[in-house]
């Protein structure tokens, strides 16, 4: 599964240089980490939601998430501070071009009337995150051993300078965005 930093290498690099014309090779904007974040809404009806998202992000990346807490207190939602509201990943290295690769080329075009994903989700400071809204669009998940639809967040985070740069590199990665 090496595909991705090859890729990123022998052509990503240089197609980068030759249109944003960088000096170095380390001017290139590169992918610093993928962060795959699931929040818990129903932790307080159902405990063991937190269990099976552990399990199935745990699956998903091949990694240990770490569980969230809520920084405050929120009487609206029924929150105390330091109760579990979700679990993360941090991805990074070879671990995180594998699971941009799956992500691009096995999930995505897994869900339904998938048109491509939005450029407009860029934070201004070269980062893109995507919401999806159930993990059954991962090859690793099996319908049956699921207990509820589980949406997640995941954001990509760049060296890039501006979004246009940002934009450029995943796209050359290949994420499918919309034409």
């Amino acid at each position: 599964m090496e595909k991705l930093r090859e890729q990123y290498e022998k052509e990503v690099i240089p197609a980068l240089m030759k249109k944003f014309e960088y000096k170095s090779v380390m001017q290139v904007p590169k992918l610093e980490k993928i962060v795959i974040n699931i929040g818990l809404g129903d932790i307080k009806d159902n405990p063991k939601s937190l269990d099976n998202a552990i399990s199935e992000l745990t699956q998903i990346t091949g990694q240990k998430p770490i569980i969230t807490k809520a920084r405050k207190s929120i009487a609206a939602f029924k929150l105390r501070e330091g109760v579990n509201v979700g679990c993360k990943v941090t991805l990074r290295a070879g671990k995180m071009y594998d699971f941009a690769y799956k992500l691009f080329n096995l999930a995505l075009p897994r869900v339904r009337d998938f048109r491509g994903l939005s450029k407009n989700s860029f934070d201004g400071k070269g980062n893109y995150s995507l919401g999806i809204k159930e993990q059954l669009i991962f090859p690793e998940i099996e319908y049956d051993k699921i207990d509820k639809l589980r949406g997640m967040d995941i954001i990509f985070v760049t060296t890039a300078k501006s979004d246009e740069e940002a934009r450029e590199l995943l796209t050359l990665l290949g994420m499918p965005f919309r034409t």
